[in-house]
């Protein structure tokens, strides 16, 4: 069946209560037919034994010990609801019958002897019931006693006519009133419908309207509003990111350009194409490295998996990364102040630590005054692995702090534009930390220094 949602909701709310009706008319009628039945037997079984007191055996049989009051009785009053007797021998022989019967006569069911039954005169409707009457402890005969039904089974008939009419009229109006109710039902469900209809990449600042009432749409409006601003966020950064990745690849490009065309302007000596080139082949270093990092993001963005999922003791990447960054650490003539507790394995995995701890301690050594300290510190802290890097240098500024991971951002880059780097370290190590589950907080005042924490869960919680 192909019908909208509105008709649908209308449709099984109509039929459910359909059922229902169906079950409580049901109930009413066979109800009402038992009242009215057994009002009928009530009667006739109290005329049937009245009239059997005034029955008496005989040689001839069993008669009426009084029928000519009855014949009396018939010229005398009208009997609305008249009721019919029988006398009948123990062979099912007619014996005598009352006066208002004349040439019909009641049917003796030798299966319903003691009962109440449905049974016709000529074309009429009648009740019936049977009672025998004993002499000496044997049946001598049976008294039939018998009522119009038609009154009652006309009430009855009526009764069922009206309720079905009732109960087709009922099922329409309840669908009209589903229907419409249906319709408010949804109408927040079709306003969230044109806002997404109307919603582009270029039009993303329009968000659903919350309807009043805190139930399933309001949630449903909420988590679609939520969803349009992580996608506009996402877009956002999409195209800073993309700017400012023009930016960064654009400038040393331009540098080589330069750098190429002045020197095939005229002859040069060995020295200054060395020089040149030299300087040239250092632009390239520089642009390989930003593509390596994007190319990373991009990998880091795009894989939700472990990658390399090799657990390796903390202590042993931290000794390799300082052991790699040796020449930066001894040009700014840096110490560091590495502790941790040499019998405890602090296990991590290797792949993404790796670039978290290179990234933090590049950044460490590279924003540190000269002959400073980086303090560095492992630890076990209930069910986490902590990592803290601490450096005394030029700090951050407070305000710039929480767009620390967003991609080439550099804290006010004018102050350390000497300062090589591309603002995509901390991105790295930001979507790094998400993939394994940990958590890193960074601490910062500037002038005095920045502390970095990574926090690693146990093995058993981090992200598959």
């Amino acid at each position: 069946m192909s019908l909208n949602f509105k008709n649908r909701i209308a449709f099984h709310y109509m039929f459910a209560n359909a059922i229902i009706m169906a079950v409580v008319f049901t109930i009413i009628y066979f109800v009402v037919f038992d009242v009215v039945i057994g009002n009928l037997d009530n009667d006739l079984s109290y005329e049937a034994h009245k009239h059997l007191k005034e029955v008496k055996n005989t040689e001839n049989g069993v008669k009426f010990k009084n029928k000519e009051e009855w014949e009396e009785r018939e010229h005398r009053e009208v009997e609305v609801n008249p009721v019919f007797i029988q006398l009948i021998d123990a062979n099912g022989q007619i014996m005598d019958k009352s006066p208002n019967l004349k040439e019909d006569n009641l049917q003796f069911d030798a299966d319903e002897a003691d009962g109440f039954f449905d049974a016709q005169i000529g074309e009429r409707s009648i009740r019936q019931i049977q009672l025998p009457f004993e002499k000496r402890g044997k049946i001598s005969g049976y008294i039939l006693a018998a009522v119009s039904s038609e009154s009652a089974f006309d009430t009855l008939l009526n009764l069922r006519n009206v309720l079905i009419i009732s109960y087709l009229f009922l099922l329409i109006g309840l669908y009209v009133i589903s229907r419409f109710l249906a319709g408010r039902s949804i109408s927040p469900v079709t306003k969230v419908t044109d806002t997404i209809a109307r919603i582009t990449k270029y039009n993303l600042k329009e968000r659903v309207e919350l309807p009043q009432n805190k139930d399933e749409i309001h949630e449903l409006s909420l988590s679609f509003n939520s969803l349009l601003d992580r996608i506009e966020n996402a877009l956002e950064r999409e195209r800073q990111f993309t700017s400012d990745a023009s930016h960064e690849l654009r400038t040393p490009l331009a540098t080589l350009r330069g750098t190429l065309e002045v020197l095939i302007r005229k002859p040069r000596n060995q020295d200054e194409y060395e020089d040149k080139i030299k300087y040239s082949l250092k632009e390239i270093d520089k642009m390989v490295a930003t593509l390596e990092q994007l190319l990373l993001l991009a990998r880091l963005d795009s894989n939700g998996k472990i990658i390399g999922n090799k657990l390796v003791d903390l202590s042993t990447i931290m000794d390799e990364s300082i052991s790699r960054l040796k020449n930066q650490i001894t040009e700014k003539n840096l110490r560091i102040d590495f502790e941790f507790d040499e019998n405890k394995k602090l296990m991590v995995p290797q792949f993404y630590t790796h670039l978290i701890i290179e990234n933090v301690v590049s950044n460490a050594i590279k924003y540190s005054n000269n002959e400073g300290i980086i303090h560095i510190q492992l630890a076990e802290v209930g069910q986490l692995v902590v990592c803290q890097i601490k450096d005394h240098g030029i700090g951050i500024k407070k305000e710039d702090l929480k767009n620390i991971y967003d991609g080439f951002f550099r804290s006010d880059a004018l102050d350390h534009k000497h300062i090589k780097g591309n603002g995509l370290g901390l991105s790295i190590v930001k979507k790094c930390a998400e993939a394994i589950n940990a958590t890193l907080s960074v601490d910062s005042i500037l002038g005095e220094g920045t502390t970095v924490t990574i926090k690693f869960p146990e093995s058993g919680q981090i992200n598959a």
